[in-house]
């Protein structure tokens, strides 16, 4: 820790170029050499496998922020540069506030270069003075960027700013907003792809739960480096700090202050000072402050004995620089205190000496130490103290400050109806409810304190719940928000029929995230019932959000009747944006169900209602969009599935629907999974569990959770363990729940367990997600793909009979389905059961089909998968050629998709499929533009090269002689040959003629 001098009357802006380190009278840095090496190590690995964060904890005045002193000084002295911020105990809910602070000492020329990255950053960016084209942020939830886009976009600015290196500590962050601790969540679970650090500081028992949870989940994947700061030791004390002090007498003050170094140093200065103790009252102030701060006894009585040689004037620029906090500036001191410049420079220079107050960046006054901060503002009378806040706010009006930044000194300052401040207020919530949304609900509350309950202002007050319930959803008090719509909806009367309806909808979204369906369902039915005669509009929004709850509880035939109802009442309507709607959640409800001939139907349905409807008319429908786009995905139709989820992501973006974006993102991850393209699907995943997260939804975050991990199981390669962690916590998240989301978490841990090893656990998860013996509660149109875990798992377990019952029970639901990927994932399951009972020939033709079943869907990883897994046994089989070329074109399709797993797969069984296959022997690989061909495309290849005709390779093939030759006339424009002839010359000398 440091010590306070006697300084010269050295006028701040003229050192403004020092080190702060060194502007602020510090003694030599004692002891803490093992965490000093700790933090000299991450800046050794920075860019080269560095934690992402560095998380330093500790008690109130044990030393955080001497050690981050030190190692920003060890930081810039190896050129890296060092950006630094803090959170204040008094201005919790300025959004970003900590990072805004640290981005306060950037220079501007820094984004000079990259504009628009500035302008998208502009929420954190607000204390950048200078930087060209940056706006404010979004003044309404509707705005381009909600705050999750925002989190990518700090990321990618940290990217931009860390390419040479770079250091960001954040201090007392256990005193942060709650979208600065989303942020940090954010970056702890995405790591800067730069040479990046952040060090964070907090008092560990006063860090909120979110923040320590953070944190914690970072040091289990290895993210965070933790670093928890203890008592100094009595040596280094004793020694460094106080040598001139009497032995005896330093040994007292060492074991007063129990090793902390700010206790020690303030008793170390009361005894240089020999200060008489203060009086009772003061005293017991000081203690009644210290239980709040969490401080050491008798710290407080000693922080305000500093007070007592103040002058009147000197103490009133003290009590302001406590009040304003980060807008303690020179001219906001002027106006706040009403002293003139001249008097003020002497003020501040005299605090200097005292070292009460140290310079900081942007030309800024700060208290010492927090804990100093405290004692003086709870020890300022509160009349003064609520002047100087209104002061601070007119000061900054003045100088045009974003209300965001003025709504702090406003609330403090509010002591009733004030509809000047009322305004600032709500603007300031405006501005923040799509970036900030906690803040917003925060700022809201207070202006529904003081707003009056009378008939005049009802409009107003109804429409400010209404706002704070959402602003409340989205952040993740959905339990809060649920409260406030319960209350809001018992309010409303007759005329109030249209806001009825929006928190009646509302108020049954959150039930769902919270799991409460049944509730949900009864608001609605009771909604149903007191309308007489409902509008088209009311009908609709409430008859769908009844199939919601419906389709979610797994429960879709329960609510068919009223979607067939809605569907009715919005065609005789005319309404084209309800009857999309409507058909939309009937697609999903029937594809669900397994009825793919109705789910079709609708479908294309409602998808030529979509496709016709511009974004503005789609903008409420962004949840039917991605119902659509699942339906779609059950079909099959990868392409349809990935422009309507994609449209629907885009128009929740823009109209702050962040509620709505991980169904639509879920689907693209699956769609993306499908097509075999892991990294995307992989990001889409951890976007939607961002989202999930913040929301607060258990329902959302066990489905997001769920297909994280099965696009990890894909992803990672062989015996990576990190697939069954994450469908493990899945299954925690969803707890009891028996809904769509909490099925597929099971049925998604079964896989992982099946895959790390463990059949037995496999099959537990697989039928709880199921249900025991017919897996009835599983939804029809998956069934077929869980039947071939089942399978596996039996072969697992070396019991061949359930084999063959799983995989003729997965054949029976497919053919059913009459899906292409369905049906390819049941002949892989038979497939391998022939395989077990030793039928190879029968079993290769399996793999090959349903190769070729997958490739027709588009499901590009099940192509990959049966290719890969079909191999060897069609070398078995005896058909060396058709075995290599399954076993190139299954590795190609994996190693471009990102698939690990089917990767290490292929690895595992080149030697056996590769091995004296003519020319594949010696190199591993078919020629170049062999490689190019489709399995099917290569068989036809292999028979041509035998002598068959085409007619003769139709019938060896089962295909009618007009297919043969329209796959010989897209094979010779592939290979580059004109001719039959052409074609068995190239593949003889290729090694393909003939079998091994």
């Amino acid at each position: 820790m440091s010590a306070g001098e006697d300084r010269s009357e050295d006028k701040p802006q003229d050192r403004s170029h020092e080190e702060p380190e060194r502007r602020s009278g510090r003694t030599s840095f004692v002891s803490r050499s093992a965490e000093v090496g700790q933090l000299d190590a991450v800046l050794d690995r920075l860019g080269r496998g560095a934690p992402a964060v560095v998380d330093i904890s500790g008690g109130p005045g044990i030393g955080k922020s001497r050690l981050l002193d030190e190692f920003c000084l060890r930081a810039r002295s190896r050129g890296v540069t060092v950006l630094r911020g803090r959170a204040t105990e008094y201005e919790q809910h300025a959004p970003f506030q900590p990072f805004t602070d640290a981005f306060s000492d950037l220079d501007p020329q820094a984004l000079q270069s990259a504009p628009e990255l500035a302008n998208t950053a502009a929420p954190i960016l607000r204390g950048v003075a200078g930087v060209a084209g940056v706006q404010p942020p979004p003044p309404t939830p509707g705005g381009p960027l909600d705050r999750f886009g925002l989190y990518r976009a700090a990321a990618d600015l940290l990217t931009h700013l860390g390419r040479a290196g770079l250091v960001v500590v954040l201090d007392d962050l256990h005193w942060a907003d709650p979208a600065s601790l989303e942020l940090l969540d954010h970056l702890v679970r995405h790591p800067v792809s730069a040479p990046v650090v952040l060090v964070v500081a907090r008092r560990d028992r006063q860090a909120p739960p979110s923040l320590t949870a953070a944190l914690t989940r970072g040091v289990d994947s290895g993210a965070v480096l933790r670093i928890e700061l203890g008592p100094l030791g009595r040596r280094e004390c004793i020694e460094q700090l106080a040598p001139e002090v009497p032995p005896g007498r330093a040994a007292e003050l060492y074991a007063a202050s129990e090793g902390n170094p700010l206790y020690f140093l303030t008793l170390l200065q009361a005894h240089r000072a020999a200060r008489p103790p203060r009086s009772p009252a003061a005293s017991q102030l000081a203690d009644r402050m210290e239980l709040y701060c969490d401080a050491p006894t008798g710290l407080g009585a000693l922080l305000l004995d500093e007070l007592t040689p103040l002058s009147t004037a000197e103490l009133r620029t003290v009590e302001a620089v406590a009040v304003l906090g980060d807008h303690a500036t020179p001219g906001t001191l002027r106006l706040t205190t009403g002293h003139g410049e001249a008097e003020l420079g002497q003020e501040t220079r005299r605090l200097i000496r005292r070292d009460l107050i140290r310079p900081r960046s942007g030309g800024r006054w700060a208290l010492r130490h927090p804990v100093l901060r405290r004692v003086i503002y709870e020890n300022t009378d509160v009349g003064r103290r609520t002047a100087l806040h209104h002061r601070a706010a007119a000061a900054l009006a003045e100088a045009g400050v974003p209300a965001v930044e003025r709504a702090h000194h406003v609330e403090r300052s509010l002591a009733g109806w004030d509809p000047a401040a009322v305004g600032v207020l709500i603007e300031a919530a405006e501005q923040s409810v799509a970036t900030a949304p906690a803040s917003a609900a925060h700022w809201l509350r207070t202006v529904l304190r003081v707003l009056p309950d009378t008939p005049p202002y009802a409009t107003q007050r109804r429409d400010l719940k209404l706002l704070r319930a959402r602003a409340l959803g989205v952040s993740g008090a959905l339990r809060e928000s649920r409260d406030l719509l319960h209350e809001l909806i018992g309010e409303l009367g007759p005329q109030d029929a249209a806001v009825r309806s929006t928190a009646v909808t509302l108020c049954c979204l959150t039930e769902r995230h919270l799991g409460s369906y049944r509730e949900a369902a009864a608001l609605v039915r009771r909604e149903l019932a007191r309308l007489p005669v409902p509008s088209p509009e009311e009908a609709v929004a409430l008859e769908v959000e009844l199939s919601a709850c419906a389709l979610f509880a797994a429960s879709y035939s329960d609510a068919r009747a009223e979607v067939a109802r809605t569907i009715e009442h919005t065609r005789t309507a005319g309404d084209e944006t309800g009857q999309a709607y409507s058909l939309a959640v009937a697609a999903i409800g029937e594809a669900y169900e397994g009825e793919m001939g109705a789910a079709r139907s609708f479908a294309v349905a409602a998808s030529a209602l979509v496709d016709a409807l511009t974004d503005g008319d789609l903008a409420a429908l962004c949840e039917p969009l991605g119902g659509l786009a699942w339906a779609e995905v059950f079909l099959e139709s990868y392409a349809d599935a990935e422009r309507h989820a994609g449209r629907g992501a885009a128009i929740a973006r823009r109209s702050g629907q962040s509620y709505v974006l991980p169904l639509l993102l879920l689907c693209q991850a699956y769609i993306h999974l499908q097509t075999c393209r892991l990294p995307s699907a992989l990001e889409l995943t951890e976007e939607s569990e961002t989202i999930a997260r913040s929301i607060g939804s258990s329902e959302l975050l066990a489905f997001s959770l769920a297909s994280k991990a099965r696009v990890l199981l894909h992803a990672r390669p062989p015996g990576d363990p990190s697939a069954l962690a994450v469908a493990e916590e899945a299954v925690a998240a969803a707890g009891v729940s028996t809904s769509w989301y909490a099925l597929t978490a099971w049925g998604v841990l079964g896989h992982a367990a099946l895959r790390a090893g463990d059949p037995q656990r496999a099959r537990q998860a697989l039928l709880h997600a199921g249900g025991e013996g017919e897996l009835r509660e599983l939804q029809p149109s998956v069934r077929p793909h869980f039947l071939e875990l089942l399978t596996a798992e039996a072969l697992a377990a070396g019991d061949l009979d359930a084999a063959t019952g799983w995989a003729s029970r997965a054949l029976e639901e497919a053919e059913r389905l009459g899906l292409p990927a369905q049906r390819a994932a049941a002949l892989c399951g038979l497939a391998q059961v022939a395989a077990g009972r030793g039928e190879t020939a029968a079993a290769a033709d399996m793999f090959a089909e349903a190769a070729q079943q997958s490739a027709q869907s588009g499901a590009v990883l099940r192509e990959a998968y049966a290719l890969l897994l079909g191999a060897p046994v069609v070398k078995a089989a005896g058909d060396g050629f058709r075995a290599a070329a399954m076993w190139q074109r299954g590795h190609r399709l994996a190693s471009d998709g990102g698939a690990g797993l089917l990767v290490g797969l292929a690895e595992a069984g080149r030697p056996a499929v590769l091995a004296r296959v003519g020319g594949l022997a010696r190199s591993g690989e078919l020629p170049d533009r062999l490689a190019a061909l489709t399995t099917r495309e290569l068989e036809i290849v292999h028979l041509v090269a035998e002598g068959l005709t085409s007619r003769a390779a139709a019938a060896r093939l089962c295909l009618s002689p007009r297919t043969v030759e329209a796959h010989l006339a897209r094979i010779y424009q592939k290979v580059g040959v004109s001719s039959r002839a052409g074609l068995a010359t190239l593949a003889a000398h290729s090694g393909v003629g003939g079998r091994v």
